[in-house]
């Protein structure tokens, strides 16, 4: 199948070790968009969505770049390498590769759930003017918390396996992805506390998750809550993409608003 031409894979930071695919637009706003991926599973169901929402801003006027953390995706390294801080500083190269290509210096960051919180928390090196976020993670333990039973329940699930397997089986794994201690620290310890307050949360947890946003310090008014909610944790939905067309309009309308 042909690539589109509009979509240009390439190899960027230091020494070639990061991946990204630059869309760029046939005219400018002024504004390129950074978007910043989640971990694990979830990067995994998102990927579609990340694509359409690049195609819909890059058509709009907003060059954009997908990128992937070093042991992410079709960067080097394996994911037993992924480390938090590096997740910040290669969100930093990224911003300012996306800057060298589009020739534009106001960028800004979308990321769901801990693309969100890497968003957030890699602001300020980046240089980011804007964050938008789709349920970021706030707090880390009940995060990490959250993943351990997913893991444990997707061990012990019979319809994908003939039998559960052993615990020592699927330790140190989330959901089909190796998880190194460091990282599961570092995500552990993952709490609310960022300078840089998003302009616009887009919120799909529902009642299912209980959530409290208020340590963002965001205004009411910045909060979108979109229905249906979204099964992040949905173990018979793991294999499932996340396709929600109300966050793609949410976001091009916010960002297309928010232009000139």
């Amino acid at each position: 199948m042909k690539r589109p031409d509009k979509e240009l894979p390439f190899f960027f930071g230091t020494r070639g070790e990061l991946f990204g695919i630059y869309h760029p637009a046939p005219r400018s706003m002024g504004k390129a968009v950074l978007l910043c991926a989640p971990l694990g599973q979830d990067y995994i169901r998102c990927h579609r969505l990340y694509r359409q929402l690049a195609s819909t801003l890059a058509a709009e006027g907003m060059p954009v770049l997908r990128f992937d953390y070093y042991g992410c995706g079709d960067s080097a390294g394996a994911s037993s390498e992924v480390d938090w801080d590096r997740c910040l500083q290669d969100t930093a190269t990224a911003a300012h590769e996306l800057r060298a290509r589009a020739g534009i210096d106001h960028v800004v960051a979308f990321g769901a759930r801990l693309g969100g919180s890497v968003a957030l928390a890699a602001a300020q090196a980046a240089r980011l003017d804007d964050v938008l976020v789709w349920d970021p993670v706030l707090h880390g333990d009940a995060y990490v918390a959250t993943l351990d039973a997913l893991q444990d329940a997707l061990r012990r699930d019979t319809k994908r396996f003939v039998r559960p397997r052993e615990w020592v089986d699927a330790a140190g794994q989330w959901l089909g992805f190796e998880v190194n201690p460091a990282l599961r620290r570092q995500i552990g310890a993952l709490h609310a506390g960022w300078h840089k307050r998003p302009s616009l949360l887009l919120d799909t947890l529902g009642d299912a998750a209980p959530h409290d946003w208020k340590g963002l310090s965001v205004d009411a008014s910045s909060i979108r809550v979109i229905e249906p909610a979204t099964p992040w944790d949905d173990l018979a939905r793991l294999e499932a993409a996340i396709i929600s067309h109300p966050v793609v309009q949410t976001v091009s309308s916010h960002l297309s608003g928010a232009c000139g």
